[in-house]
Order: C-alpha cells, then sequence, then structure tokens
C-alpha cells in the first residue's frame, strides 16, 4: 500500500467540529441473522464485555463517552439507546446479558436492509441527542458505526453506499464493517487479518464524507476483544502531539546551528496504565501528573510535547534498568489540518529515521522541553527519553533515568566456576522448563476482568443495604430490616434491561423516589 493511499485515508475522515470531547460516540450494530451467531454470541458478548469494564475503571475522561447498541433480527432493535459509559456499567452489562440471550442460528431470515435501516436509525439517534446534550452546555460532535455480521462485507458496503447517497451524515466520522470468520476459514498463522475495501470512486467519497473500513476477524474471544479494545485509544486528530527535534545536517559550514529539522508526530500508548484503573493495589495508586517534568502523557492530549535530540547511543550500550515509566509508541501524525504536502513529506521523513536508526544499530537520546514556565520557577528540571527503533513505521520512546534519580549499586563481580553440588541442580529445574521462543503477553491472564466488574457492577440494594444498619432514617424505628421488606427490595430496585434510564439514574436515592407497585405494598404494611 503506498503512502497516497495511507494517507488519504485520514484525509477523507470527516473533521469534526471542535468539541470538549474529542473521543467519538460509539454505535455498535450486530447482525444476529448470521448463520454462525450461536458460535459467535458467548464471544462476542465476554468481548465487548471486558472491554467496557476497562472504560468505565480507567480514570480520567471516558474513552468511550457514549454507546449505544442495535441488533438486526431481521429488523433493527435497540437494545441501548445513547448511554454514558462511565457509571453505567451495571445497566450495560444487563444489556450484553440480553445480547447473549438472543435466539441462535436459523430463527432469522438474512435480509440486508435491517443493518441499514439500523444505521440511519442510529444517526438520527445521535443527532436528537446531542442537540439535547448542547443546550446543557457539552457536546459531542462525532460519532463511529461498528457493523459486526457474518454476512459479506463487499456486499454489506456496497448496500450501505447506494443507500446512505441521501442521508445527512454530517457528524459520522467512519463506518467499520466487521466480518466475522469462523476459524475454519481463516489461514492458521493468522489470528486477524485485514481485507481493503474497494477503492470507491471520487464521487463516492464526496457523496459519502467518510471512510468506509473493512476488516475480517475470527470468532474468539481475544480477536474481538482487541478490535473493542481500539476505541480505547485516542482520536483526537485537531493537531499533532509531539514534535521531535532533529539537528539539520548540511554540507557547507556556513549553515547555521541552531537550525533544527521538525518531525511532527503523534503518541499512542502500547499499554494501559495500572495506576489508572480504580482500586488496585491498596488505593494509593494515583495516575501520573500531566504537568510533571517526568512524565509525558499519551492520553488525553492536553499539550503538545517537544522532545529534541541531543545525541545518538549504540542500542547494546543502553541499560534497561535505568529505564523507567509508561512506553509510548512514536508515528507520524494523522492531523487533519496539516497540509497534504506537509503530511506527505513529513511521513517519509518519518520512514526514513526508522530506518536509519535501524541499519545504524542506533538509539536516540532526547531532551523534553517544557512549553509552559511559570514565573514562580526559577529552575526548569528537564527529563529524558531514549528513543527506540523497530521493524516497524513506528518507534518507541522511554523515559530513561539521570544523575539526580540513580541510587548507588555495587554489583558484585560473576563467578567463573561452581561447586558440581550447586550447579546441579540449578540445571535440572532449568532444564524442567518449558522454553518459549519469545513472551506472548495473550497467552497469561491475571484475573483484571474479573475484578473490575465485581468492583463496577454494585446492584443499588447492596450499596444501601450497609448505610442503612448504620445510620438509619429519622422517620425509620432503629430496627432491623423486616424479612418481608428486604425479600421484595432487590425487585423493587433492580432495574430491567430495556428500560431507558436517565445519565446518573443509578444514585442511591433514586429508588427511594420510586414509586411503589401496588402489588408490593402489602409486604410493607
Amino acid at each position: 500500500m503506498n503512502s497516497r493511499k495511507l494517507l488519504s485515508e485520514t484525509r477523507r475522515t470527516f473533521p469534526a467540529t471542535k468539541a470538549h470531547c474529542q473521543q467519538p460516540s460509539r454505535i455498535l450494530i450486530v447482525d444476529v441473522t448470521s448463520p454462525s451467531w450461536a458460535n459467535t454470541c458467548s464471544v462476542l458478548s465476554e468481548a465487548l464485555e471486558n472491554t467496557l469494564c476497562l472504560a468505565c475503571g480507567l480514570a480520567g475522561p471516558c474513552r468511550v463517552p457514549l454507546l449505544s447498541l442495535y441488533v438486526v433480527q431481521p429488523q433493527q432493535e435497540c437494545l441501548l439507546p445513547f448511554t454514558q459509559v462511565k457509571e453505567n456499567f451495571a445497566r450495560i452489562e444487563a444489556c450484553i446479558s440480553e445480547l447473549s440471550l438472543l435466539p441462535a442460528e436459523g430463527c432469522f431470515p438474512q435480509e440486508g436492509n435491517g443493518v441499514v435501516q439500523a444505521v440511519q436509525d442510529g444517526l438520527q439517534q445521535f443527532k436528537q441527542y446531542s442537540r439535547h446534550m448542547e443546550t446543557g452546555g457539552s457536546s459531542n460532535s462525532s460519532v463511529e458505526i461498528t457493523i459486526l455480521t457474518s454476512q459479506s462485507s463487499k456486499e454489506m458496503v456496497k448496500q450501505l453506499e447506494k443507500k446512505l447517497k441521501d442521508v445527512d451524515l454530517v457528524g459520522l466520522r467512519r463506518i467499520q464493517v466487521i466480518e466475522i470468520l469462523k476459524r475454519d476459514f481463516l489461514e492458521p498463522e493468522h489470528v486477524e487479518q485485514h481485507v481493503p475495501a474497494e477503492e470507491p470512486s471520487s464521487s463516492d467519497i464526496a457523496i459519502l464524507g467518510m471512510d468506509i473500513d473493512v476488516q475480517t476477524v475470527e470468532d474468539n474471544v481475544i480477536s474481538l476483544e482487541m478490535l473493542f479494545k481500539t476505541w480505547l485509544h485516542d482520536y483526537g486528530t485537531e493537531r499533532e502531539q509531539l514534535h521531535l527535534l532533529l539537528p539539520a545536517g548540511f554540507s557547507h559550514a556556513a549553515a547555521p546551528k541552531s537550525t533544527i529539522m521538525c518531525l511532527k508526530c503523534d503518541l499512542q500508548e502500547r499499554l494501559l496504565d495500572p495506576a489508572l484503573l480504580s482500586g488496585l493495589a491498596d488505593g494509593t495508586m494515583r495516575a501520573a501528573d500531566p504537568s510533571s517534568p517526568w512524565q509525558v502523557a499519551a492520553w488525553p492530549a492536553t499539550e503538545l510535547h517537544k522532545l529534541r535530540v541531543v545525541k545518538a547511543l549504540k542500542s547494546e550500550g543502553v541499560c534497561e534498568s535505568i529505564l523507567y515509566g509508561q512506553p509510548f509508541i512514536i508515528k507520524p501524525t494523522s492531523c487533519w489540518q496539516l497540509d497534504w504536502d506537509e503530511l506527505e513529506t513529513n511521513q517519509h521523513s518519518f520512514h526514513a529515521l526508522c530506518h536509519s536508526l535501524l541499519k545504524r544499530k542506533w538509539m536516540l537520546l532526547a531532551k523534553h522541553e517544557p512549553q509552559n514556565t511559570s514565573a514562580n520557577w526559577n529552575t526548569v528540571v528537564h527529563s529524558y527519553y531514549v528513543i527506540v527503533p523497530s521493524d516497524s513505521a513506528t518507534l518507541l520512546v522511554r523515559a530513561v533515568a539521570t544523575r539526580e534519580l540513580l541510587l548507588p549499586s555495587a554489583f558484585p563481580a560473576l563467578l567463573a566456576e561452581h561447586p558440581e553440588r550447586v550447579r546441579g541442580p540449578i540445571e535440572s529445574a532449568l532444564n524442567s522448563l518449558e522454553v518459549e521462543v519469545a513472551y506472548n503477553p495473550l497467552q497469561l491472564k491475571s484475573n483484571l476482568y474479573k475484578y473490575l466488574k465485581s468492583l463496577l457492577y454494585k446492584p443499588p440494594h447492596r450499596q444501601q443495604a450497609q448505610p442503612r444498619e448504620q445510620r438509619p432514617e429519622r422517620h425509620q424505628p432503629k430496627q432491623p430490616q423486616s424479612r418481608a421488606k428486604a425479600a421484595v427490595a432487590p425487585l423493587l430496585m433492580a432495574p430491567s434491561p430495556l428500560q431507558t434510564f436517565r445519565p446518573g439514574a443509578a444514585r442511591r436515592d433514586s429508588c427511594e423516589r420510586s414509586p411503589l407497585p401496588k402489588e408490593y405494598e402489602k409486604f410493607l404494611q
């Protein structure tokens, strides 16, 4: 794939208006008319629930601000109207449970119109929600639609292009058509593969004004989970996030030494920071302060970072014990405000830098330059980073220790020979271990999903039970709750999966304000 095609994928993206939240809202459309729905149902539900519990548990602004869920069977049905994801995990989990209970394969005839109708209905719902939120002073001006189906993705794209030509698509950033394939249909060595969509004509691009991405994903939890986890990345394209400053090389001595070359880049998290997850460890873990001189925060991108390269390092000459902090990926920027020629030149320069560093087996040492210096600061504290090349068109950046942070360490020399009585048991223990060619993090689980789900899913009656015993209401006698009332309480407080909630409706006192159904009044007399 040439660079012009790579850049065009960004340029065709609809430039959303500047808003408080740059993360797009999400509409997920699940086509359950597929013949393999019985196999896909459970893995899809688990993958979606795992990703959303991360989105709810991460500190800071929610990375999936709004979510709406549709099913097509064959007519579209909205299981979840637009809902704020944070603090609504119990409601979202109930809708996912209902999704997993839908009838299996063979129960619905396959028709293509249901998906298109769901897209149109979701866009209309998003516009109504956006207008309602704008009156309250907050807005989210873009939305992305993900369609999960086992039907032919190419046929689905043709239907969407044909029937959405006359639809107002303002605010629609992208449509993803995900074709879920059984394991038998994929090559054994590929877990996930991307099928390029047919190149639309220029008139199609002008009419649609957005991307239609086509992918194929295997129907297992890991593949679908990684698909949904792309929602957690930073989708702000208003500006570049990092300037990588290199000394410009000239062939004549008259060139000024202050001349620099600036590569405009974006930062992407390689993994989630455990300190951002609520409730871990003893509760003392906190997210790093983005204003700290020791921290380059990739999400959310609140400021433009500048790294000035000061020297090159041999790859084998950097000790990993002095690297610290979160690793970040550096890649060429996809900022839509830059000129096309500038984007193309910047991308080619970045690729040339990656290739040259690999060829020389070099790393780069860079100094972070603060953007805003307060008048109260007498001294500016600088942090330093090493930039590591890779086989892909990306760079890895890690913070490196300086003199002030380094602690003295006395490392004893390794003995050349050891007694046989000691070496024998060690060799035997090592020989019994299974040897892997490379570390694969997908093979290890820490029960983090289970922990977050138990932490996030707190039914209202469980939240109220303990405080009521400790602090009874003034108008209630100080006595234990009756058995009849305790038996009825869960029925009164448990929300229906299809019930429409207001944001923040699951507050503690919400159930006390609700009228009591007549059939339960006799238990409380």
